[in-house]
């Protein structure tokens, strides 16, 4: 099978790996773009397509298909944020966040779904984005979703899904089918360690390659420092080659000069950066109201085997419990299966020793469902702060509250019940102090009685958002409704740090449409063309 990246750097794509500089250097563009997932891709493609000239930068490496080979311990180190291991500040909360040219597009599990409408409601109501609604943002999702084949998975689901739909079927809890961004896709389940037959329709081999084929430059192995100002422009950014390792600097810069600079490093690299370079931020809106969908875990042991590395990683899905109670009301989740890859599952699962070690044995016949936490409504879910750590690299504080704990019991309960219905010989909170159970009837009174609290039950997520609110005012935000600084007047902010809550949903889709419109109507305002119609 051949690998579109290869073939384009070997027809003269501008791809420099920052690691091999020879020199510092000072380079010069129209937009400069850090960051090249959801975000930085899309920007990219539509500012290079209105005849920019474009420089992505992206911390990450180069890779492709031919280096995705499944295997896990090459997948985390090279693909991932920390090799796979980014953790809260108190280090309660494990992070899944890609850190390779694409972001977390080339390493995530496909899922894709709009923002809900009664998110941008609430939006209106609470931060003035009058602008934004599903009517206002349903052409765009369309666009994106035709541009990156987001349709219905219509293949059987793997076992491992089946079993969140039979059991949800035989209790009356709604279900549904999960769009995926996929194109010929293979069915092998290996997502997230970077796809090896190019059918994810990530950034990787979508957005980005459009925008080199244009004449855009891609930098990668290359970390943006710090923006310099020059009144209330942006006038450059300051950026590190780092070594092949791709942590250390190998002491070489380069310089990015341009009319308008982009922010898409996701939701703790892009206040990180802002802060770095000591934007203007009176109101101390920066870094604050950052939303992780704390991810709740339950494993289910099944009388057969269930594989749940094999096929596709997420095919069904459950909002029933997001329905339950107003949307500032107590946390609602929603349902979704999880693939099982063996250091996935070994490092996530509870239990030390021989424990431990029995869980394993069982990983073939291991089932398990999540349970997203939507955080930012209710007035006690406030999420939580990016702040600057050694050396300027950024820290995610995020407490977890006595309203989180509340309903990661609620999902707790519902998760087993699910399990039990589908058939499930045994089930396990990932929890470190509970024995497991065999019945319905004993989990129920088991999971009302565990003490939920950081370290004890496990928590994870691999959702980043807010950070650089969007709002009507900059006492309420970052940015306006279109992405735009509100006070430099030349940097935009293109990703899902802008969300000013979390959205109930895995965040992607929401961030191609939303970007898909600023880019827009940015690349308008910068090439003097109007915005392209959208049908």
């Amino acid at each position: 099978m051949q690998d579109p990246i290869k073939l384009g750097l070997a027809a003269g794509w501008k791809h420099f790996d920052a690691s091999a500089l020879a020199r510092s250097q000072t380079i010069e563009a129209d937009v400069v773009i850090v960051g090249s997932g959801a975000g930085g891709g899309v920007s990219a493609d539509i500012l290079s397509d209105a005849g920019l000239r474009v420089v992505l930068v992206e911390e990450g490496p180069l890779r492709s298909s031919t280096d995705f080979r499944m295997r896990e311990s090459e997948a985390y180190p090279e693909l991932y944020q920390e090799s796979g291991a980014r953790k809260t500040a108190d280090k309660a909360i494990n992070i899944l966040q890609g850190r390779c040219v694409g972001g977390s597009t080339t390493v995530n599990w496909t899922s894709s779904f709009r923002t809900p409408p009664e998110v941008f409601a609430y939006w209106q109501r609470q931060f003035g984005l009058r602008q934004l609604s599903s009517e206002a943002m349903s052409s765009w999702f369309a666009v994106m979703e035709h541009k990156l084949s987001v349709r219905s998975w219509d293949t059987p689901p793997n076992p491992n899904n089946q079993l969140l739909l039979a059991g949800g079927e035989k209790l009356g809890v709604d279900v549904g089918l999960i769009k995926r961004n996929v194109k010929a896709c293979w069915n092998l389940g290996y997502c997230g360690l970077g796809c090896p037959t190019n059918a994810k329709q990530s950034m990787l081999i979508t957005t980005i390659p459009a925008a080199l084929s244009r004449g855009a430059v891609l930098y990668s192995r290359l970390r943006a420092e710090r923006l310099r100002f020059a009144g209330n422009q942006v006038a450059a950014l300051d950026c590190q080659a780092l070594q092949p390792d791709g942590i250390r600097p190998s002491g070489k810069r380069v310089q990015l000069r341009a009319r308008h600079f982009i922010v898409a490093g996701g939701a703790i690299g892009s206040p990180a950066l802002l802060m770095r370079s000591g934007v203007p931020d009176p109101y101390r809106r920066l870094g604050k109201r950052t939303f992780l969908h704390p991810v709740i875990i339950s494993a289910a042991l099944m009388p057969d085997r269930v594989d749940a590395y094999a096929g596709a990683p997420q095919s069904i899905y459950s909002d029933h419990f997001l329905h339950q109670a107003p949307i500032d009301g107590p946390l609602g989740f929603k349902l979704e299966a999880a693939p099982l890859h063996p250091v996935l599952f070994a490092t996530t699962l509870q239990g030390y020793g021989q424990a431990h070690a029995r869980l394993m044995r069982e990983f073939t016949q291991a089932s398990v469902a999540l349970a997203l936490l939507r955080d930012g409504f209710h007035p006690a879910s406030v999420g939580g702060q990016v702040r600057l750590g050694a050396n300027g690299l950024p820290v995610l504080d995020y407490p977890l509250g006595d309203v989180i704990w509340e309903a990661a019991r609620r999902a707790l309960l519902a998760m087993a019940e699910i399990q039990f219905a589908a058939g499930a010989r045994w089930v396990t909170p990932v929890h470190e102090s509970t024995p497991g159970y065999t019945s319905w009837a004993e989990a129920r009174r088991g999971i009302a009685e565990l003490p939920l609290k950081p370290f004890v039950c496990r928590v994870v997520s691999a959702h980043v958002m807010g950070g650089c609110a969007m709002a009507d005012a900059p006492q309420r935000g970052v940015v306006d409704h279109r992405g735009r600084h509100f006070w430099l007047g030349n940097l935009s902010v293109h990703d899902g740090s802008v969300f000013p809550t979390s959205l109930g949903v895995n965040p992607q889709l929401s961030i191609y449409g939303l970007v898909a419109r600023n880019a827009s109507l940015l690349a308008a305002e910068l090439s003097g063309r109007p915005v392209p119609a959208i049908p």
